[in-house]
């Protein structure tokens, strides 16, 4: 089936390595390194090739299906437009790689590298003296007139000595089998955390393949690129580095948190930082941290809205005069994106001669600024073969558009066109159309059907400097695989494939560490360019271990400034927002929890035998009504039982109710995305779920009314409830014992507990005033709502006084549902918090009732010689207990309001310890 699949005529084909033609067998031999790859597929002697097709299709399929699953488990995304109101997009990978000889890659290893050093020769003339205007080897309007280029940047020494720590080079195989240049990304080249995705998931699919190409490793120049940035930092080796991102509202967000994770650097917005005299600092729970080194993901108009976009909230002020004045290294340094113009690729050639003495050994496809007079009156007459771009791409001060193919267009279109460009040539560069190389993909219908289909592919690579200051190109990349229309763009529907590089024949084919790319020797011979600026241009080991920087070796009797050093490496820092978000993801897990509890014991007490019992509906419906799970004005439950039932169910979902379950649910897993490099994939893939179905079974029929005299499936509601409490509860596993205990996580617990107590210690008083504990239906509600009926039963059988339900409820130091449980873990978690805030915390432990250390009777005083009639008529208490008369204040009533009133006091003041740090400057950025 493979064999009969081939490239489009005149496309370039990586399965057979030969440019197609009209005249092409589809049955020609396949390449080697296809070849070996499929080595294990190969048919057995006995077997029909009809039989071994159909063997292979299957298990071809049943590989794509573990990928796919893999994927979704890992829950890697990529979101065109993210939103917390739509599903995130899972990542689209393919289950072929696209493989490279070694001599393929050694053309692609010595061009990037070269194209490297010269970028980085082009930005620091920009930067600089600016010969390269001012001989008129590049025009101004690409330099200074370019919106990426940033004037307060000139004359800024580098530092560490390099611009650029990190480029990305889009390439292409043309007809002649050539690697040639599309694009260069170096403002926030994006990429690197999905290939290694990528490569672990694909890798791991074909183990067998990947031992016999063999398969280049890629943990090295991600352990070059870290200590490069170390080394050329202020603070050296012993720098901290953070990674700059957006949020988890970006399309990439996903590989953000990933490259964190995987690199051991700290995720941070930009309003986790501060400046503080032209330094930079990260808010963190122990005050402010010095960051000596950032990695960003975020592009330069908004890094700094004091200089910059001042509408930017993703960016810090004062950032620009932090790099000015060498206290921060900044990868890449701002103001590289003018380099990201395509019409820099037709002056490269000559650019290279002038500043390198070399020619091209990679060739660009190419190009034509129009603002250039010569250059457009030479290629304007040939639209038709052209691609045309934006000059100034991304940037809404310049005209900028969707890269358009004119061979596409119809001639009036075409004719248009032309009088744009001609209007405003400055705006517009024309590229030669190159046929991209075709690759085969395993495309999977929604009906399950499976074909071989053959795509467009890109690569892109990675240089990265070293802590030398040389480069190194990463032996791989990430091929991005376009759609039948030729579109190789993720936004717009493409996929992705690994990308095996095959080692050099030395080299050993295993190796526990990885290994870099081999060193460059003699480049392949290459097309080079000789374009003048006016003139036309010619035509089973582990594929990946994450590593950590090497700490120094330590002994049982001595202590070395290294060690002390090491051992501080390994204490985690938690941002402010960090340890924010992990509070308020604790509060809304526990909300989520004691709200979706008490809407399942409403309609139990509903729809049983109890549903006339008044104090048990006035209980509900002030339950409900304070948590907001029914909107107001909605009758009690004891004037109209449907019509509160309806209303319950129909909150469950409500987008627009801020304290419904499904609000409380969302508000949890957003909390969690701003959090995620912290959470293991199967944490968040859980809280991905438990979002996901309860939302997904709001659209089933019947669930909810569909008209106002419908009754809603009442049954259905309680089992989509009990699944949902039952995800929670595992949730609450993945929070308690797969984190790390650190003051983050503390915050973490804190929030829960602060929830709790809140909820519980009013819910009890509810109970107690309106005499629930007197009846047996009200006392056993009590119960179901603390989610203590086994204990109960287990320690008191079916003694149902008032005194049992306080011990088991309020001064069990046992019982994690017991308000002296949880007073007593939130007093001991904010006396450990004690070490941060100068032990601010310390006075707020106090502040909590020691419930653990009362008694019953002390909450809940015995009167024998009282009589009935004291205790109200109806009364079903067992002798030796009182109950409280109407306005009648006990000490359990004054206990549960002290409860409640120091939960919100600890949870107010925690916000004001941890969470914002103002006051601790007059200016935040030095004079």
């Amino acid at each position: 089936m493979l064999e009969h699949e081939a490239a489009p005529t005149g496309h370039w084909d990586e399965l057979r390595g030969e440019v197609s033609s009209p005249k092409s067998d589809t049955a020609r031999s396949i390449s080697a390194p296809w070849q070996r790859f499929l080595a294990p597929f190969l048919a057995p002697l006995d077997q029909t090739a009809q039989t071994h097709e159909a063997t292979m299709n299957a298990d071809l399929n049943t590989r794509m299906a573990n990928l796919q699953r893999q994927v979704r488990d890992n829950g890697i995304t990529y979101n065109v437009y993210a939103s917390a109101d739509q599903p995130q997009r899972p990542w689209s990978l393919d289950l072929f790689p696209l493989m490279l000889s070694h001599t393929d890659w050694q053309q692609i290893e010595a061009g990037v590298m070269q194209r490297m050093q010269l970028l980085e020769r082009i930005m620091a003339d920009a930067y600089g003296p600016q010969q390269l205007v001012l001989r008129g080897q590049l025009p101004a309007a690409l330099v200074q007139g370019h919106p990426a280029y940033l004037p307060a940047m000139h004359g800024v020494a580098p530092v560490g000595g390099r611009y650029l720590s990190l480029a990305a080079f889009d390439l292409a195989r043309g007809p002649d089998g050539c690697w040639w240049l599309l694009s260069q990304r170096t403002q926030a080249p994006s990429g690197l955390g999905y290939l290694i995705e990528n490569r672990q998931i694909v890798s791991r699919l074909f183990p067998q393949a990947f031992e016999a190409f063999p398969v280049q490793r890629l943990a090295n120049t991600y352990r070059t690129l870290i200590d490069g940035i170390k080394a050329r930092s202020p603070a050296g080796a012993s720098a901290h580095i953070a990674l700059l991102t957006p949020g988890p509202y970006n399309e990439t967000y996903f590989e953000h948190a990933y490259l964190a994770r995987y690199l051991g650097l700290s995720l941070v917005q930009g309003n986790d930082l501060t400046v503080r005299d032209q330094k930079l600092y990260l808010k963190t729970l122990q005050g402010l941290q010095p960051v000596h080194g950032l990695l960003k993901r975020v592009d330069d108009d908004w890094i700094d809205p004091l200089e910059l976009r001042a509408d930017s909230t993703l960016g810090v002020p004062g950032l620009l005069q932090a790099v000015r004045s060498g206290n921060v290294l900044v990868a890449n340094t701002p103001g590289s994106g003018f380099l990201e113009s395509n019409a820099l690729l037709g002056f490269m050639p000559g650019l290279a001669r002038e500043l390198l003495g070399q020619e091209l050994q990679l060739p660009a496809i190419p190009s034509w600024w129009c603002g250039e007079a010569a250059a457009l009156q030479d290629v304007l007459p040939r639209i038709a073969d052209c691609v045309i771009k934006p000059t100034y791409p991304h940037h809404t001060d310049r005209h900028s558009f969707e890269p358009v193919l004119s061979h596409r267009l119809s001639p009036p279109e075409q004719a248009e066109w032309a009088q744009r460009i001609a209007r405003d040539p400055d705006a517009h560069t024309l590229q030669s159309w190159l046929p991209l190389s075709h690759q085969p993909t395993w495309q999977t219908g929604p009906d399950g059907a499976f074909s071989i289909q053959s795509r467009p592919v890109v690569l892109r690579v990675f240089a990265v400097v070293d802590a030398q200051g040389g480069w190194q190109v990463l032996p791989g990349g990430l091929a991005r695989l376009g759609t039948r229309e030729g579109i190789a763009s993720m936004q717009r529907g493409g996929s992705s494939a690994d990308v095996w590089v095959q080692s050099p024949a030395a080299a050993p084919q295993a190796s526990s560490r990885g290994q870099g790319p081999s060193p460059m020797t003699t480049a392949a011979p290459t097309q080079t360019q000789n374009q003048s600026q006016s003139q036309s241009q010619s035509q089973t080991p582990s594929p990946l271990q994450p590593t950590t920087p090497a700490q120094p070796t330590t002994t049982a009797t001595t202590s070395t400034p290294a060690a002390s050093d090491a051992v501080a490496q390994r204490q985690r820092l938690v941002t402010s927002r960090a340890a924010e978000n992990l509070f308020w993801m604790g509060r809304y897990t526990e909300r989520t929890e004691n709200t979706l509890r008490l809407v399942r014991l409403s309609l139990e007490i509903l729809g049983s035998e109890n549903q006339n019992l008044p104090c048990l509906l006035n209980f509900i419906t002030r339950l409900a009504t304070r948590h907001g799970l029914v909107r107001a004005g909605v009758p009690a439950a004891a004037q109209a039982h449907r019509v509160f039932e309806r209303s319950l169910i129909a909150g469950l979902w409500d987008q627009e109710l801020a304290t419904s379950v499904g609000f409380n649910l969302r508000s949890v897993r957003l909390a969690a995305a701003s959090v995620r490099e912290r959470l293991s994939p199967e944490h968040w893939r859980l809280l991905e779920q438990a979002e996901s179905r309860f939302f997904q079974q709001a659209k089933r029929p019947g669930l909810a009314q569909s008209t106002p005299d419908a009754l809603p499936d009442t049954v259905a509601v309680q089992r989509l409830l009990a699944d949902t409490s039952q995800m929670l509860a595992a949730l609450t596993g993945a929070q308690t014992d797969r984190m790390s205990r650190d003051d983050g996580w503390r915050l973490l617990s804190m929030g829960r507990h602060i929830e709790r107590l809140e909820f519980l210690s009013h819910a009890l008083s509810e109970a107690v005033q309106l005499g629930l504990i007197e009846e047996q239906a009200g006392f056993d509600a009590v119960l179901d709502l603390f989610d203590s009926t086994i204990s109960f039963h287990a320690q008191y059988q079916q003694s149902r006084t008032p005194h049992a339900l306080v011990d088991l409820l309020v001064t069990d130091p046992d019982n994690p549902r017991s308000l002296g449980w949880v007073a007593h873990t939130l007093r001991s978690r904010l006396k450990r918090m004690g070490h941060l805030a100068d032990g601010a915390s310390l006075p707020l432990a106090e502040r909590l009732p020691a419930l653990i250390e009362l008694r019953p009777e002390a909450l809940w005083p015995l009167d024998n010689s009282q009589d009935d009639t004291s205790r109200g008529a109806g009364s079903k208490t067992s002798p030796g207990a009182t109950t409280p008369a109407m306005g009648q204040t006990w000490p359990l009533q004054a206990t549960l309001g002290q409860c409640q009133s120091a939960a919100r006091e600890v949870s107010d003041q925690l916000c004001s310890l941890f969470f914002t740090h103002s006051g601790e400057a007059r200016y935040s950025v030095g004079a």
